[in-house]
Parts: structure tokens; C-alpha cells; sequence
């Protein structure tokens, strides 16, 4: 049997463990051993399905029974395998992270028993939107994992969360109407809501309702992914989130919106028909979002107006239409995830270590913490684009397929994204000189925890003020371990652009995918371009 018969287990495990997890309510011991072996289990089951369309190739599993383009469909190609082996990889980090925290703080800060199968939930709607093969179940898959994120957003109740929740819902439930009702207008335009036959069946249209249907989508995804000028609400709603709920926010939602621009821009209207407005935003996403960073003075303001930032060069990669552009942004999805999400945890870590997230009170915390020190400044080099990382290794393909197009706006984008990563190293810079370089003394309002001697292991609820809390090893091996994933993906970019390559060819033909669907037989309709290089 097929390894990919096994896809729908990468949605069932982590529901399954998350109806195991709030049975053991009450067993909060039992719920961290549960999630986290469930969540392994699937990371692993993921490996394989990588493995198995590592040299390219397509599978489709039918759910029911009921054939497409009647019945539920779920996709494994290498696009959509590598994000749910990176996701999930992340995923895993971050739930070992928030169980030490839970241990650490003796569970006071956040309601375990929520935590873990919300959680779990959350993982299994990623999950299902990255094998979706039609859209009505790619926005269940985006329901289930934004229901789940509007409990974790408010963890704890306190008052900026619940408002930052607020403004998050809202923008929330208005794009997922958007989405529904586009998915609506694609039902009554063609009959079918299955993406190969969609794809197909998209092309019959008139190009008038054609384009209003891409527009619709796009907006829709455009908000999910946090695309400029519909980024408003990211770096005022993910800061207020705890710790490791903000990481994986970072990390994996925005890029399921970015993976469901690309799967539909290659599928659903492959061409060039809207490459130039999405150039335009890809470079008003890059350099708005990072003029924005350089204002800040919190660290994760600043990390949140980085991530919309970065998105512009996905948006990029996606916009160029060509194999080398959406290979190298493919590459940068993977890349992005794992060292965003990275960052946030270290995050809390330094807020942990130095009663703060604001530069404005933080100091010296390289002499404090030599191990902090280094597990921000790798990720953060990672992300600033300096050679010989990932990053570096991202935008100079995109870089270059950038120049292989040739066009003006493609040159505007080429400067754009090199401003942009100069402007990143400033920005990061500033946080490594002012929390980690300079006294704590020199801080402009030091905050009394870094002047402290590390009198406690962990600052329970009732420590004093001026206690130090020591850095637990479980929240510190997880960080760690993210981080080494982050150097992984320097060490191994070339297999890992091999694939990212194989798997935009794939898509750019998308012949292997409406045949893995429909059936071999299928005639694939050739795809017309004015230029965009496919």
C-alpha cells in the first residue's frame, strides 16, 4: 500500500489527541505525554510522506470512498509535504516549550487543560488546509485551525489580550467570509469546488468573471497571509499572545495563507494575469513592514512587523510565475517558518531571563546569559540574510530569478528585497546592541531583575520582585533544538532547493496534480502567458 493512503492521518492523530488530552483534564502530567507523542507520531508519519514523493510525484486519497470531484480529496505532493513535516517539526518545539513553562510556572500562567487540546486542534487544521484538494476543505481546514487560535490568543483572560483577540476575530471571521462567499461564486460559476477540476473548469470561463473570482481569493488569502495593505492587524494582535502561542502563530499562520495563494495562483489561474499588482504588494509588504520594525522598541512588535515584512518575499517569489522564482519561494516558506518562530521563542526566554521585552529596559544579557546570547543571534543572522544561512541563501535565489525576468518592477523588487534585508540587520542589530551588548546600568529603564544575583531557580508566583528566574532546560532544549533546525536547513539547502525546484515545476505544469485527481486520462489544458517566464 502506498505511504500517502496514510495522509488523512496527519489530521486524525492530532484530533485524536486532542479528545485524549481533555479527557485527562484533570491529569496534567498525562496531557503533556499525550500531545507531545501524539504530535511526534505524526511528525514522523509526515517524514514518510515526504520520503515517498521526495523525487517528485503526486498522490490523491479519496475519503468515503466518494471519487472526485464529488467527494473529500486530500493532495500529497512535495509542496504540501514539506510544509507539513516543517510545521509540524515546529509545531512539536513549541508544545515541548510551552510544557516546560507550564512546569516552570507550576501551571498558574495558562489553563493547561485547554492549552494542550486546543493545541492539538490548531496542528489539525494546519494539517488539513496543507492537504486539502478542494476549497470548500481548505476552509474547514482554516476554521478549525483559526477557532482554535482565537482560545489561544486569549489564554488567561487579562485585558490586552482579550483586546488584541477582538480585533484578531474580526479581521478573522471577515476574510473567512470573504472566502466563502468567493467559494460560493466559484460553485455557481462552474459546479464544482474540487481544485483540479477547477482547474480545468476555470479555464471555460469568460475572463471577466474569471479575474473577479481571482481577485476575490486573492484578497481573502492576502489577509490570512498578512499581504500589505491588509497586514493592519498582525503587529497589534500576536505581541499580547503568551509566548510560545505567538511563536506558533508566527511561524505557521500567516504561511498557510501563503501556501493557499501559491497552490491556487499555480492551480486555479496559472498565467500572468495579476503578476503585476502582486508584485506591487509583495514590494509595499517588504518595505512597509520593515520601516515599521525599525520603530520599534518591543521585540516582538518589532519580530511582528519583520514577519509581515518577510512576506513580501514570498509574495515575490509567487509573483514572478517562473520556476526559479516560486522554487526559491517555496525554499523561503520553509526557511521562514522555522527561524520566525524561533525567534519568538527566544523571546520569551528574554523576557523570562529579563523581566522584559522592550530594549528600553533590557542590558547586558550576553555576560548574564551566554546560551541566550547565541540562541538569538543565530536565528537572527539566519534572518537578517547574512551569508552562509538560509536566509542569504533564500533571497539570493529569489534575487536572481528576480534579474532572469528582467522587467522594471522586477529590478524595483530585486532593490526592494536587498533594502530590505539591509534594513532587517539594522533592526536586529539594534536589539542585539542595546539588550544584549550594553550594561544593564546603560539601560534607559533597567529592569530590577537584571541587577538581581540569581537567588531562586524559578520565580514562582509568590517571588519577589528583584528574584532572578533561572532558564528552564526543557524551554531552553526545545529553543535549542529549533535552532538547530534553522542551521539544518543551511547545512542540507541544496537537497532542500532540489525539491523546492521539483515541486514549483510540478506546480507551474500542474499536470501531475489534476491527473493524481482525475485520473490519468485527463486532458490538462495548456497555460497561456504574455511573458511570465514559466
Amino acid at each position: 500500500m502506498n505511504i500517502a493512503s496514510f495522509a488523512p492521518l496527519a489530521v486524525v492523530l492530532p484530533i485524536l489527541g486532542a479528545a485524549l488530552t481533555f479527557l485527562l483534564i484533570r491529569h496534567s502530567r498525562a496531557q503533556r505525554a499525550v500531545s507531545i507523542a501524539l504530535l511526534s507520531l505524526t511528525l514522523l508519519l509526515e517524514c514518510f510522506l515526504l520520503a515517498s514523493v521526495w523525487d517528485g510525484g503526486t498522490a490523491a486519497v479519496t475519503i468515503g470512498g466518494w471519487l472526485p470531484p464529488w467527494g473529500i480529496v486530500m493532495v500529497v505532493d512535495q509542496f504540501s509535504s514539506l510544509m507539513l513535516v516543517v510545521s509540524s517539526a515546529v509545531s512539536l518545539a513549541v508544545l515541548v516549550y510551552a510544557t516546560g513553562q507550564g512546569m516552570a510556572d507550576g501551571d498558574q500562567d495558562a489553563p493547561v487543560s485547554i492549552f494542550h487540546p486546543t493545541y492539538l486542534i490548531l496542528v489539525a487544521g494546519v494539517s488539513n488546509a496543507f492537504l486539502s484538494g478542494d476549497l470548500f476543505n481548505l476552509y474547514v481546514g482554516f476554521e478549525i485551525l483559526l477557532t482554535a487560535s482565537y482560545v489561544l490568543m486569549t489564554l488567561g483572560g487579562t485585558g490586552p489580550r482579550i483586546r488584541a483577540g477582538v480585533t484578531y476575530v474580526v479581521v478573522s471571521v471577515v476574510s473567512s467570509v470573504l472566502f466563502l462567499i468567493s467559494i460560493a461564486m466559484v460553485y455557481g460559476a462552474t459546479g464544482t469546488v474540487n481544485m483540479a477540476d477547477l482547474a480545468i473548469k476555470l479555464g471555460e470561463l469568460d475572463q471577466g468573471t474569471k479575474t473577479l473570482l481571482h481577485v476575490m481569493l486573492l484578497v481573502a488569502f492576502g489577509i490570512k497571509a498578512a499581504v500589505f495593505p491588509l497586514s493592519f492587524w498582525l503587529p497589534d494582535s500576536y505581541p499580547t499572545a503568551p509566548a510560545p502561542v505567538t511563536a506558533v502563530f508566527a511561524g505557521l499562520l500567516t504561511k498557510v495563507g501563503v501556501y493557499a495563494m501559491v497552490r491556487t495562483e499555480t492551480l486555479l489561474f496559472p498565467g500572468d494575469t495579476l503578476n503585476t499588482p502582486l508584485m506591487v504588494a509583495a514590494l509595499l509588504t517588504m518595505v512597509v513592514g520593515i520601516l515599521g520594525a525599525l520603530a520599534q522598541n518591543d521585540i516582538k512588535r518589532l519580530l511582528s512587523f519583520t514577519l509581515v515584512s518577510h512576506i513580501g518575499y514570498m509574495v515575490f517569489g509567487l509573483a514572478m510565475s517562473s520556476t526559479a522564482g516560486l522554487g526559491a519561494a517555496v525554499f523561503y516558506v520553509a526557511h521562514h517558518i522555522t527561524i520566525q518562530t524561533s525567534l519568538f521563542l527566544v523571546t520569551g526566554l528574554i523576557e523570562r531571563r529579563g523581566g522584559s521585552s522592550s530594549v528600553d529596559r533590557l542590558g547586558g544579557l550576553a555576560k548574564l546569559s551566554p546560551l541566550l546570547a547565541l540562541l538569538f543571534f543565530v536565528p537572527a543572522m539566519n534572518l537578517a540574510g547574512i551569508p552562509p544561512f538560509s536566509g542569504f541563501l533564500g533571497k539570493v535565489g529569489l534575487m536572481q530569478a528576480g534579474i532572469e525576468l528582467g522587467t522594471p518592477l522586477a529590478y524595483a523588487l530585486v532593490i526592494g528585497g536587498v533594502l530590505t534585508s539591509l534594513l532587517t540587520l539594522l533592526a536586529i542589530a539594534r536589539v542585539w546592541n542595546r539588550a544584549f551588548w550594553r550594561s544593564p546600568a546603560d539601560a534607559e529603564h533597567p529592569d530590577p531583575v537584571l541587577l538581581a544575583p540569581p537567588l531562586a531557580r524559578v520565580a514562582g508566583p509568590g517571588a519577589k520582585r528583584n528574584t532572578v528566574t533561572l532558564l528552564p532546560r526543557t524551554m531552553v532544549g526545545s529553543t535549542l533544538g529549533l535552532v538547530v533546525l534553522g542551521v539544518a536547513l543551511t547545512v542540507f539547502a541544496g537537497p532542500l532547493f532540489t525539491v523546492s525546484d521539483q515541486a514549483a515545476e510540478d506546480m507551474l505544469d500542474r499536470s501531475s496534480y489534476i491527473q493524481a485527481v482525475l485520473g490519468e486520462d485527463t486532458v490538462v489544458p495548456m497555460v497561456l502567458t504574455s511573458g511570465g517566464g514559466k
